[in-house]
């Protein structure tokens, strides 16, 4: 993590918070994945993860389908991780691939907690990533844990779908649901919207196509949802689920006005309706008391800088 990453988010209790202990990452190589294993590591642990088949495996990394049940059984066996971060998944709302989104987060998910209740040494800890999207079109302004899931998309019922299976492993196992609202930062490929609209900043682009522009979002810096999961994973507050976001929302017209001024001129902004989708959810904002009240304050970054930090990477 460079420099600014690291000031900005100083981690809360590093001291021996991972020594002598093994953490596992699935999705290592992920997005989210990255910044994870860095707070993981400068806490002491020592992190193994997993890549995706056919990726070059590493120092402490297996290369793994998460949907073969037999390899990931073995993996366990030999890796024996103290606590887990599962974070390997289908991640993108417009996947083509339906099939594979449910396949990927439910069995994927129901092959690693079968795997670790397997085992004689359990772990303190086993966070799962779910998302903000199973809660739907919300009519309340800000959406905490309690609400009613009411899931749009094959995505969020996917996810919605994995949290309902893990209840039953809440027996054999401390499993944690984590469900992050969006969230971006340096690395997050331009299949995302953020990464997207930074990215044609960056290439000087004149004109940029986007779907709904008053669709609202709350952003929050990857950095931060990697210092949320890290302190999840040591506090373990088994059984529960967490929102985790900043309580703040921004239209994705204010976000191109603020690239804007970032970047120092206006970009065309076409309409595209093929990127208008009709169960689109429209405003999605959270309610991070029941995280903070857990885990300690998590001091939001502004959208600004976190955008500003991406356009100059």
């Amino acid at each position: 993590m460079n420099r600014m990453a690291s000031e900005q988010f100083p981690a809360l209790v590093l001291d021996g918070e991972g020594q002598g202990k093994r953490a596992l990452i699935t999705g290592l190589r992920g997005f989210t994945g990255h910044y994870l294993a860095q707070e993981l590591t400068a806490a002491g642990y020592r992190v193994f993860g997993t890549a995706l088949p056919g990726e070059a495996p590493g120092p402490d990394i297996v290369s793994i389908d998460i949907c073969d049940r037999d390899a990931v059984a073995a993996m366990i066996a030999e890796i024996q991780p103290d606590v887990v971060a599962h974070l390997a998944g289908i991640a993108n709302v417009v996947h083509a691939n339906t099939e594979l989104i449910y396949r990927v987060n439910i069995m994927g998910t129901r092959n690693l907690l079968e795997a670790l209740a397997a085992q004689a040494h359990k772990p303190s800890a086993v966070l799962l990533a779910s998302s903000a999207n199973i809660y739907g079109n919300a009519s309340v302004g800000m959406i905490a844990e309690t609400l009613a899931p009411a899931p749009a998309n094959d995505y969020a019922v996917s996810k919605l779908a994995m949290e309902n299976m893990a209840q039953l492993w809440n027996d054999k196992l401390p499993i944690v649901i984590v469900r992050p609202f969006n969230y971006t930062g340096v690395g997050q490929t331009e299949t995302f919207l953020l990464p997207k609209i930074v990215g044609h900043f960056r290439k000087g682009a004149r004109q940029i196509e986007l779907g709904n522009l008053a669709i609202a979002r709350d952003f929050s810096d990857v950095r931060m949802v990697a210092t949320s999961y890290r302190r999840l994973l040591a506090t373990s507050p088994a059984g529960q689920a967490f929102n985790v976001c900043t309580g703040q929302a921004h239209t994705l017209s204010s976000v191109i006005e603020t690239m804007s001024g970032i970047a120092g001129y206006a970009i065309d902004v076409r309409v595209n309706p093929a990127f208008v989708r009709a169960n689109d959810i429209l405003t999605l904002v959270g309610n991070n008391d029941k995280l903070t009240s857990v885990i300690g304050e998590v001091k939001p970054t502004p959208l600004a800088e976190t955008l500003r930090w991406m356009y100059q990477a």
